[in-house]
């Protein structure tokens, strides 16, 4: 999404308040929750919604 809106993960995390790690952690998948407060704010910054960001995987089915 952020590729669709040409926006660079310096300006997302600028718009959201977040740090750069932060974002990071969440970009590649790293991070093991997330508030609802922050990914309004992502979803907001992006003008998508929650599914055009994430995805659901089945970890318990290897």
């Amino acid at each position: 999404m952020m590729a669709k809106r040409k926006m660079s993960l310096n300006e997302l995390s600028e718009k959201v308040d977040l740090t750069l790690s932060n974002l990071s952690i969440l970009k590649t998948g790293k991070a093991k929750a997330i508030r609802f407060s922050t990914l309004e704010s992502i979803c907001k910054a992006l003008n998508c919604q929650p599914a055009d960001i994430l995805e659901f995987v089945d970890e318990g089915n290897h």
